[in-house]
């Protein structure tokens, strides 16, 4: 109860929008406003409201097969975010979102960094850009820790790997 974790390919049941966001709970145990807050969080509130037929009651069908795979991934990110875990794992939770939307879920996550603690796993570096520690792998080994600034200037495997996003 105190982790979660979204994985990059997140389940979808065929059930609700808002049942999908409150996985696991008896419908008279889910708390609309936390749902709402959540789905606000993974910047999808506004897509469930204005484009889906029947709001957070409309079906998404086997697998979420009425949503893309960035508005599944962020069906996951408010699942994750309504069970107000104290550790979030985002594993690749991001990368199929278009770089605007990454950016402001991001930058939503950021506001929620001083009540939970966020582990980011990315290969697309402006993921982890605003985090505070960045752990470098390389070959399966953790080879240098740092902010993006420090890395970027101090880690000649680290400046390379942002040569193509700066």
């Amino acid at each position: 109860k105190t982790i979660s974790y979204v994985p990059q390919q997140v389940y979808v049941s065929d059930d609700s929008i808002k049942n999908n966001i409150a996985f696991g709970l008896d419908e008279e145990q889910i708390d609309f406003d936390a749902v709402e807050r959540a789905a606000k969080v993974a910047n999808i509130h506004d897509f469930i409201v204005n484009e889906m037929s029947n709001g957070y009651e409309t079906k998404v069908g086997e697998r979420g097969i009425r949503l893309s795979g960035g508005q599944r991934q962020r069906i996951g990110i408010a699942r994750a975010i309504y069970f107000n875990p104290d550790v979030l794992v985002l594993d690749e939770a991001t990368s199929a979102l278009d770089n605007i939307t990454e950016r402001m879920v991001m930058e939503d996550l950021k506001n929620l960094n001083n009540r939970m603690t966020i582990i980011i796993i990315a290969h697309r570096l402006n993921t982890v850009r605003q985090c505070d520690e960045i752990h470098v792998l390389k070959d399966g080994k953790i080879t240098d820790s740092g902010s993006y600034n420090f890395l970027n200037q101090n880690n000649d495997y680290f400046k390379e790997m942002t040569k193509n996003i700066n």
